[in-house]
């Protein structure tokens, strides 16, 4: 028995993409939430602090992540190789939030500079390169 299915693809491909999916809508609901005046009322005062003083550029770059990461990972399930140039976009727009962030991180705890700062670039630079080395396999075209 063979670990592919009949399309080809391993069964993991499959996985990633739910998984990569379900984190990019997590990114959308958490920017609907902070475009939202009663949702950000409940957010810790550290968070409201950054999200409060963020310039529109950051604003923009946080939407082009998280909508350009769910876009990206829809057409990586539809098996399409424009998913790299959606990630690329999406790594580029958490690169332009995180110079805002990292600038006034100053108030926040190590936990949350890794949850804010550090994951969503892992991510990014992982779904990058994993688009392309599926695009190598035959799985996206």
């Amino acid at each position: 028995m063979n670990n592919q299915d009949k399309g080809g693809v391993h069964w993991s491909f499959w996985v990633i993409a739910a998984a990569a999916l379900v984190w990019n809508v997590m990114g959308i609901m958490n920017y609907m939430m902070q475009m939202n005046a009663e949702a950000l009322a409940s957010f810790p005062e550290s968070h409201r602090a950054i999200i409060d003083g963020r310039p529109a550029w950051a604003t923009g770059g946080f939407a082009i992540a998280v909508f350009g990461g769910a876009l990206g990972c829809v057409l990586l399930s539809l098996r399409k190789s424009a998913a790299y140039y959606l990630f690329l976009a999406s790594l580029l727009g958490v690169i332009v939030t995180m110079i805002h962030t990292l600038g006034v991180a100053g108030t926040l705890e190590p936990s949350e500079i890794s949850m804010m700062v550090v994951m969503p670039v892992v991510v990014a630079v992982f779904l990058i390169w994993y688009s392309k080395w599926a695009e190598g396999r035959g799985w996206i075209n």
